[in-house]
């Protein structure tokens, strides 16, 4: 198991893309990885767009950053819901500044230019958002997935095979 030892942070909040939260969530842990659930608030429980439910294990301010490989950030209107948290926005900075990987999908791209990690990055993410991560000072490409050093982002739930390869690929490097 290819990822035996690495940790995980996977954000959700309500009304999170089903299929981009429990597809990268069980494809870790078949690597050997340990994913750690976080939302603003430890032990709630979300309804993802298509009413399968997530529980979060811990809050942004209970992760030790250094303890893990890095974030993973489903799309869906949850990223809307997660931006307005200022702690979970400090734990995405915090990974990228740690050079951590930073991982977000679809309409995710929304928690980056929140975080303020954009400006001189490459990124890709649902077209519709397309416009606020360039007026975040990105550079937007349509391809199934982009990598710009520790920062891997995807379009739609149709890449998340490339995103996860890409996300387990990053973490054995």
């Amino acid at each position: 198991m290819e990822l035996t030892g690495k940790k995980f942070v996977l954000l959700v909040e309500t009304q999170f893309n089903d299929h981009e939260f429990w597809y990268p969530y069980f494809r870790l842990k078949e690597a050997g990885a340990q994913v750690v659930v976080v939302s603003g608030k430890a032990g709630q429980s979300y309804e993802g767009k298509y009413g399968t439910p997530a529980k979060s294990e811990k809050a942004p301010t209970d992760i030790n950053v250094a303890e893990f490989a890095g974030i993973i950030v489903p799309g869906g209107y949850a990223p809307d819901h997660m931006r307005r948290d200022q702690n979970t926005v400090s734990l995405v900075r915090a990974f990228d500044q740690q050079g951590k990987i930073v991982a977000a999908i679809c309409h995710a791209g929304w928690v980056l230019v929140s975080a303020g990690i954009l400006k001189g990055r490459t990124v890709t993410s649902f077209f519709a958002i397309k416009d606020d991560l360039v007026n975040a000072g990105a550079k937007w490409q349509d391809h199934e997935v982009v990598i710009d050093r520790n920062m891997i982002t995807s379009r739609t739930p149709d890449d998340l095979p490339a995103f996860m390869r890409a996300i387990i690929a990053a973490c054995k490097s």
